[in-house]
């Protein structure tokens, strides 16, 4: 609902004063590295938690920590000991009686200790893509740099959606960043009943992008109707007709999500300065773009112009093209008459307010020439 407008969303973003970003690390599981990581730690005089998925992987590390990490003085809290036992054990790691904590998922929530600055998450595949924020939220609770060291098992591959989760949370790392996490994890794992028929009514009909935008629509005309404006004319998309094959290839980029997503760039690339840097992008991530590729992103400047221009169709064909513009309207009609005008051997508009460009195009290449031309000169005028 804060999402469609309905209601408002406040978002915090902004960190206390002097406060530092978590350095997250993926890694497989290392003793060395543990090692190191845990004495760094006590050395600066701070503390550390170990966080384990299961009550049955404590022994494991405890019998670690004797015979590796000899130096460290751990206590081992979690949710099968008593109130009273557990609370103890709390207050004395608070109290800084201990350099380590290791304990299951109990400590998600709820502890505030700033001396605490390094974090071991054992089997971090195990847990979920919020979990795990609000787990390593444990840690950089004040002025001092803290690291988050995400292990995995070292001879066991990771699930997909696993190690999609571990590339978010240590790309998301910077502060103020729980927002966007949060997007990420609705996105992975769905919105469960939130787009079902009891929820929402029948938004899988339709999709879920396009609900959002006729909700949207709705919410803008009914404000403006309260207000005494007119209706919003927002979100309209030129249509190009010039047959080409305007995609991005499946063997080019095969994951469908990582198609969807450039996609969505694409769309919202209204400048040349963007579609350059998501052309270099691609090449970068995928190699040389194919045929396909380089005509879509033409494509995209060519809407681009469109929407200056208000032109809401082109078809161009072998032997000319047809313009339709925006509710039959022109940004500036006396530009648009000189244009004709310098143009009149090849350019006119017919009684029905299209404008018709006549020549000879044979390939879709040169179709894709004249209607970057065109538009061009269109929205030059439109912006004079």
């Amino acid at each position: 609902m804060a999402l469609s407008g309905i209601r408002e969303m406040s978002i915090i973003a902004t960190p206390p004063v002097d406060r530092l970003a978590v350095r997250t690390y993926v890694t497989p599981w290392d003793p060395v590295l543990v090692r190191e990581a845990l004495l760094r730690e006590k050395y600066r005089g701070g503390q550390a938690y170990y966080v384990v998925p299961r009550l049955s992987d404590l022994p494991d590390i405890e019998q670690f920590l004797r015979e590796k990490v000899p130096e460290i003085k751990f206590v081992v809290g979690h949710g099968q000991m008593s109130p009273t036992q557990l609370e103890d054990v709390m207050s004395a790691f608070y109290d800084g009686s201990y350099d380590l904590l290791l304990s299951t998922t109990i400590v998600e929530s709820g502890l505030d200790v700033p001396t605490a600055n390094t974090l071991i998450v054992h089997k971090a595949d195990m847990f979920g893509l919020a979990q795990l924020h609000q787990i390593r939220g444990r840690i950089g609770r004040a002025k001092a740099r803290a690291f988050a060291y995400l292990t995995t098992p070292p001879n066991k591959p990771m699930s997909l959606s696993s190690e999609r989760r571990l590339q978010v949370l240590q790309s998301l790392d910077n502060l103020g960043a729980g927002f966007q996490l949060a997007s990420h994890d609705l996105d992975q794992r769905g919105g469960g009943n939130l787009l079902g028929d009891e929820q929402s009514g029948h938004i899988r009909e339709v999709g879920v992008e396009l609900y959002q935008q006729m909700l949207e629509d709705a919410v803008a005309e009914l404000r403006q109707s309260g207000e005494g404006g007119g209706i919003v004319d927002r979100g309209w998309s030129p249509a190009i007709n010039v047959g080409a094959a305007v995609l991005i290839p499946e063997d080019y980029v095969p994951d469908l999500n990582v198609r969807l997503s450039l996609y969505r760039r694409l769309s919202d690339a209204e400048n040349s300065e963007t579609r350059e840097a998501l052309a270099a992008e691609l090449i970068d991530r995928f190699g040389p773009l194919p045929d396909e590729a380089k005509q879509l992103l033409r494509i995209v400047g060519i809407k681009a112009n469109c929407k200056t221009a208000c032109i809401e169709r082109i078809d161009i064909g072998p032997k000319g093209a047809v313009l339709t513009l925006r509710n039959n309207a022109f940004p500036n009609p006396m530009g648009l008459v000189g244009l004709i005008q310098k143009n009149h051997a090849f350019w006119k508009i017919r009684p029905d307010q299209k404008i018709v460009v006549k020549g000879e195009w044979d390939t879709a290449a040169d179709r894709l020439k004249v209607a970057e031309r065109i538009t061009a000169d269109l929205a030059r005028v439109a912006g004079a």
